[in-house]
């Protein structure tokens, strides 16, 4: 698939998540899906798993989240996505990056956040 292709799941993921459509979001993401944050021993796997933890998504978000930019940089292998957010503990903003693979049919196979781990927890 193009990297076009790719683009407009990517920001439609996006605009699904701010819309609260959790359902929406989910189905852009291929079945075996990984969801992979820095810091944690497990890797999330699997739409369906994915999809039930999306419903406690706000005690994973630090208080006050807030995205305030995407930035988006393709490549041959993913799209890196570079976000610029806000939280209540955290008012001068910082960002963090995303790297976002696909399948061949445009379905988010993979999502690895890199973060900085001591902001984030600090952010709580």
């Amino acid at each position: 698939m193009s990297k076009t292709e790719n683009m407009t799941v990517l920001e439609a993921s996006w605009e699904a998540f701010g819309k609260g459509d959790m359902d929406g979001l989910a189905a852009m993401y291929a079945e075996d899906m990984k969801f992979i944050l820095p810091g944690q021993n497990d890797v999330l796997e699997g739409r369906d798993n994915f999809r039930a933890a999306l419903d406690g998504i706000a005690d994973a978000l630090p208080p006050g989240f807030d995205v305030k930019g995407l930035h988006y940089f393709e490549g041959d292998s993913g799209i890196v996505n570079v976000v610029e957010w806000t939280a209540d503990k955290v008012p001068e903003g910082s960002q963090s990056a995303i790297l976002w693979k696909f399948d061949s049919d445009s379905k988010i196979c993979e999502e690895r956040w890199f973060i900085d781990t001591d902001q984030w927890k600090a952010a709580f």
